[in-house]
């Protein structure tokens, strides 16, 4: 039995908004549901509509900042600087800034489109 995988080539999940969102572990990538981790970089610009996931989310930034509103509370985010966000809240992430930010995503469980619920407002 191996005792590890050595992740050489992580799922591109498509986007239609500049973000790339590289997928090492999860659903797509290798099948485990029960965690998922991402490499991310947005776009100067970007921003998503909210949502109320049905997991916990870690995010820590390595380079650039982002802005994280959780119900109605703006949370800078920078470059060293981590956050996790429970379950259930409803959560906006953006990066109106200048420059990209680059970021890694740990979802528990993984993340699914049928465990968010994403609203525009």
């Amino acid at each position: 039995m191996q005792k590890y995988f050595k992740q050489t080539s992580p799922f591109v999940v498509p986007t239609t908004d500049g973000k790339l969102i590289e997928e090492h572990f999860g659903i797509p990538s290798t099948n485990t549901a029960e965690y998922s981790i991402a490499h991310m970089i947005a776009p100067a610009g970007w921003s998503e509509p909210f949502q109320t996931p049905a997991f916990d989310e870690i995010t820590y930034i390595f380079k650039g900042k982002k802005i994280i509103e959780i119900d109605d509370e703006k949370i800078l985010l920078e470059a060293g600087q981590s956050i996790l966000i429970i379950k259930g809240c409803k959560v906006r992430y953006s990066n109106p800034f200048d420059t990209p930010v680059e970021y890694i995503s740990v979802c528990l469980p993984a993340f699914s489109p049928t465990l968010v619920n994403r609203k525009n407002e």
